[in-house]
């Protein structure tokens, strides 16, 4: 069995770069050498006799590699470096190993350099100086990080061309860098309690973060995904996140109750033709305010299975039909294999105007938010009391929030029936442009569960014997 040696890795990516080439050369493969960290108390140490010699084909390595290793030799896992040896010698023999997605090698190459990309990301956008202050000395900020992964000396020269006049230092458990406008030097690792406390600076981030918080595009998963709660304990801003969100709640909901008592000065209308000319008219939230026309249901003026989806998309705001575009076709599709006549259901959308953005000469569709949701939900529950329904197919998590008032994760309440105060049943399925957006195998899948969700709305509907 051949010997095992102990190869010790150099600090910096070039460095690291020479000797993979020189170790290559030797024909040292993967399974004879233990990089530090990986532990082996039997191997030999390398030394400069095991290098001499050897092949000397030459090395090819895709640039590509190389753009992944620089970042992925930054990770704090300490099989890195024996996982990136491997993949350059593996690469010798196959050198399209890269394109290879199903490689487990190469699927931790892009997780180990993706993770780095995050955590260096991280460390510009969260960063927050405090001013220190002597006597006689010159104005300093000093600011504590704590980064997940060797990322000081990469970030150095963005910090140093982003704050170039001022004196400042970075310190972090893996080391420090202190810049004093003209020369910047790196120093040990630090702890918390070397960096200052709160200071002025303070009240400066707070304000500026609550003046550009915008409740009206709050979204917390969202929030919590870009900034995840482990940054929180060094920003001074996110004492303020709690109170932020909650006064974001209260004055959605507020609006929701402004736009109920506007619509209480109404009156009912009486007929579903009366309801559709009201509509017209309307203007009492932005997307109705956006020029275009409101697209009212269709359908059987008392029929026993109403059909809801999000919004009009651009061929319906045209035509002044619900369901005509490309998800219409999906949904007649779909409607007609699981054995229920779309000609005998009403037909309509929680919200009644087309929200979208200009792009040259085509419009985008956007999707309504909670409140214009909300806001329009006195509309369809006009069209519920005049058509009265039986049972309600909810296609979207936006015509679930219209016809329940909760927004609900699809996949969770699908194909189960929720009963509303009025005793009809709403059935849940995903919205038909779902579909549209996906390829291949994962098309077929979402569009054979939206096939069972039909049929097992069909097959409630049979034994309520209404269709």
């Amino acid at each position: 069995m051949a010997e095992v040696m102990l190869v010790e890795a150099p600090p910096e990516f070039d460095e690291w770069r020479n000797l993979v080439r020189r170790l290559l050369r030797a024909g040292l493969g993967p399974d004879r050498l233990v990089w530090n960290g990986d532990g082996d108390l039997l191997a030999r140490r390398l030394e400069a006799g095991d290098l001499a010699g050897g092949q000397t084909d030459v090395i090819r390595v895709p640039r590509r590699f190389f753009e992944f290793a620089a970042k992925a030799f930054l990770h704090t896992d300490a099989s890195r470096y024996a996982l990136l040896y491997r993949i350059v010698w593996r690469l010798q023999v196959h050198p399209k190993l890269l394109s290879d997605e199903a490689d487990s090698d190469v699927r931790k190459l892009e997780d180990l350099a993706r993770a780095v990309r995050r955590d260096i990301h991280k460390m510009r956008a969260f960063v927050r100086f405090r001013t220190v202050q002597e006597d006689g000395a010159a104005e300093r900020f000093v600011a504590w990080f704590e980064p997940q992964h060797n990322i000081l000396r990469a970030n150095a020269a963005f910090f140093v061309g982003r704050f170039a006049s001022m004196c400042w230092s970075i310190l972090t458990p893996l080391g420090s860098l202190h810049w004093d406008g003209q020369s910047l030097l790196e120093g040990p690792p630090a702890r918390r309690e070397d960096a200052p406390g709160d200071d002025s600076a303070e009240d400066m981030w707070r304000t500026y973060y609550a003046a550009t918080f915008n409740p009206a595009r709050l979204k917390v998963r969202a929030m919590l995904k870009e900034m995840p709660r482990r940054y929180w304990k060094n920003m001074p801003e996110t004492a303020l996140i709690p109170g932020l969100i909650a006064g974001a709640q209260a004055r959605e909901a507020a609006m929701v109750v402004a736009g109920t008592d506007a619509f209480a000065a109404m009156p009912r209308p009486a007929s579903l033709d009366e309801l559709s000319t009201h509509l017209a008219d309307c203007r009492r939230c932005p997307i109705g305010c956006n020029g275009t026309r409101a697209v009212a249901g269709e359908g059987p003026a008392a029929a026993s299975l109403m059909i809801v989806g999000e919004q009009p998309g651009d061929h319906e705001e045209l035509s002044g039909r619900p369901f005509v575009g490309p998800a219409g076709q999906v949904l007649n599709d779909a409607l007609e294999h699981a054995g229920i006549d779309r000609s005998r259901a009403w037909v309509t959308n929680a919200v009644k105007h087309f929200k979208h953005e200009p792009r040259g000469s085509q419009r985008l569709h956007k999707n309504p938010n909670a409140s214009e949701i909300d806001h329009c939900r006195w509309w369809l529950d006009r069209e519920r009391e005049l058509v009265r329904p039986a049972m309600l197919l909810s296609l979207g998590a936006s015509a679930l929030r219209g016809l329940t008032g909760r927004t609900q994760s699809i996949n969770q309440v699908r194909g189960r029936a929720q009963l509303l105060p009025d005793g009809s049943e709403v059935w849940p399925t995903v919205h038909p442009s779902y579909l549209l957006r996906l390829d291949g195998a994962a098309r077929e899948r979402e569009s054979q569960r939206f096939a069972d969700d039909l049929r097992a709305a069909k097959m409630r509907l049979s034994a309520l014997a209404i269709l």
